[in-house]
């Protein structure tokens, strides 16, 4: 039987239950605090800091409703500033010196795959808020509540050639660390469903360029009608000025849930075609029930309303679930056991139930809600009334 997810008041009384006496983090007892750690990408070229901050809200507002079953939750972030060196003592503060019961809610360009091999050697289990680097989507310690970049490739290929009937796409792609042959991986599942190509394949763009003119010359001059990127918000942004100085005004951007936010939209009064993005989770536009917990939660606490922060809200929201129905001691290890035997939880943000196991096995199908910014909207509009599934 699959859980729904639970509502703002159902997860208040939950974690209300039992406020004494039960055991607490690193089996300790008589209301011990429960520590909860996650490494993110803070500062640097590209930043998470939506993910973690939506995190840190949901486990203050637990707190102050009497924390789970009578414990207080301590969470601590850290910055990785998307170094290596850095992900790896993190990761190691965390874990060795703070002894966390479990990672939740982060968001890091590198960590994952920096950290999945110690996170193994502890037996401690992560729950990203936003995984974005591969070793996020391959190791049996780490399952993200977002479906990821290289699944965001596929759709975002798939809404272009299916929904909107373009032709003609050329891929455009920032490589960090060792993600390229993930998000050709992505590519390469958009041609085994719909038999197509791309017109090209560009791999060189960098993070934080100071000027894309050069490649989105290239990819003019090369007869793409669509480009597909897996840019950042800032980058995004930089890339559809350049096309626009080109006058290259059919253009359509096929980009990732990563710029899918009100700081985008406001910064663009020019589109081309438009800036298409299957979003990861239900459009955050959207003013309805469906994200009216997690919007006014943010609001509350002035966190940016984005797909990152959904995913940091996400991320908590389910492990406060599996927490609250524990009993017994709250350790690591009982804490990875539930996670391990949790029942899978479905949300109307997301088009795909969590379940720890699934998530980290890859074993769900992706989907992504499509969205499109227009020329002279400023705003993002709903271009369908369901979420975009892969078939076959």
């Amino acid at each position: 039987m699959k859980s729904r997810f639970l509502g703002a008041a159902a997860l208040t009384a939950a974690a209300a239950l039992a406020l004494s006496g039960c055991a607490g983090a690193d089996g300790g007892g008589d209301g011990a605090p429960i520590k909860i750690g996650s490494v993110n990408t803070l500062s640097g070229a590209a930043t998470f800091p939506e993910a973690s901050a939506a995190a840190q809200a949901v486990f203050d507002r637990v707190n102050a409703d009497g924390g789970v079953n009578g414990h207080q939750i301590d969470y601590k972030t850290v910055d990785d500033k998307g170094d290596p060196a850095s992900a790896t003592a993190a990761a190691r503060e965390l874990v060795g010196s703070d002894e966390v019961v479990a990672l939740v809610g982060g968001a890091s360009l590198i960590e994952c795959e920096i950290n999945q091999d110690y996170y193994a050697q502890e037996s401690v289990l992560s729950m990203p808020g936003i995984g974005v680097d591969t070793g996020c989507f391959n190791s049996p310690n780490i399952a993200p509540v977002n479906l990821g970049p290289f699944n965001d490739m596929t759709l975002t290929l798939l809404n272009g050639s299916e929904n909107l009937g373009l032709d003609d796409i050329c891929v455009l792609l920032e490589i960090a660390g060792s993600t390229k042959p993930a998000y050709l991986a992505g590519v390469e599942r958009w041609t085994e469903l719909t038999g197509k190509k791309p017109l090209m394949v560009d791999d060189t763009l960098p993070y934080g360029g100071s000027d894309y003119t050069p490649y989105i010359v290239k990819a003019k001059n090369a007869g793409c009608k669509a480009i597909a990127v897996n840019s950042i918000e800032p980058d995004g942004i930089g890339q559809v000025k350049a096309a626009q100085a080109q006058g290259w005004d059919d253009v359509s951007f096929l980009f990732l849930t990563s710029v899918y936010s009100e700081n985008f939209a406001s910064a663009l009064d020019w589109t081309g075609a438009g800036v298409h993005v299957p979003a990861e989770f239900f459009p955050f536009t959207e003013d309805n029930e469906i994200n009216a917990d997690w919007k006014a939660l943010m609001e509350e606490n002035d966190i940016p309303l984005t797909s990152f922060s959904q995913g940091g809200y996400l991320a908590a929201m389910n492990f406060v679930e599996v927490l609250s129905g524990m009993e017994g001691d709250i350790t690591r290890e009982s804490v990875s056991e539930a996670l391990h035997g949790m029942e899978p939880i479905e949300s109307p943000m997301v088009a795909f139930p969590y379940q720890f196991d699934q998530i980290a096995a890859q074993d769900f199908t992706p989907g992504g809600w499509p969205v499109v910014l227009k020329s002279g909207t400023n705003a993002w509009e709903k271009s369908a009334d369901d979420w975009l599934l892969p078939a076959g």
